[in-house]
């Protein structure tokens, strides 16, 4: 499993977790340098979508990708975060690996607002899945958030309204349903002015 370091050298993420972040900062001895999972990076420049507009979002978002509505669903459900993943998941994935594994492995779990109870929860459903370590470090989240210089707040604001403006639009369309009935009604309309056409003619 790859190490903090290991990781950091060879561009991986740490151990088997998922990613903490899609863009994030890191501090080494040398300075501070900008980290973007490549994986997504490759994908939304394959799609055409790594745009300034969408860089500014991720920052503003913690480096989630969830509240973009140019990326499509598929591509948000591939990059969750781990905050954005079920703990119970990855507690299922680890008893899996742990069959193979003859002493241990450092599982991290994450909790947004962890409590007595759901941390209690948490080792008794790893306990009974047979983990011989239920969790190494407890990652949390800060209950403040540093204010982010680096977001362009005008063009967060713009992109929020058209957003805003486009679900709006999507909205006022007619439901499958009211295209349904749409379609029957002008359907029988069309078959009684056919009739009536019969009528007046004679056929």
């Amino acid at each position: 499993m790859p190490t903090a370091s290991t990781a950091q050298i060879m561009g991986n993420n740490e151990s088997t977790e998922p990613f903490t972040s899609n863009m994030y900062n890191r501090r080494v001895l040398a300075g501070e340098f900008a980290v973007v999972n490549k994986y997504l990076l490759r994908d939304l420049v394959s799609k055409g979508l790594w745009t300034p507009d969408v860089r500014n979002q991720m920052i503003a978002d913690g480096g989630s990708v969830q509240n973009i509505p140019s990326i499509p669903d598929e591509m948000k459900r591939i990059y969750r975060t781990v905050w954005e993943i079920s703990q119970k998941i990855l507690l299922d994935m680890s008893a899996d690996r742990g069959a193979f594994i003859c002493q241990s492995q450092s599982f991290n779990v994450h909790m947004g607002a962890p409590t007595t109870g759901k941390l209690t929860s948490m080792h008794f459903y790893a306990w009974k899945k047979g983990l011989k370590t239920g969790m190494y470090y407890l990652r949390t989240q800060p209950k403040a958030q540093a204010i982010q210089f680096t977001v362009d707040q005008a063009a967060l604001v713009k992109n929020k309204a058209e957003n805003q403006a486009l679900k709006d639009s999507v909205k006022a369309l007619p439901s499958p349903e009211q295209n349904k009935a749409l379609m029957k009604k002008m359907q029988s309309g069309a078959q009684e002015e056919d009739e009536e056409i019969c009528l007046s003619c004679g056929a």
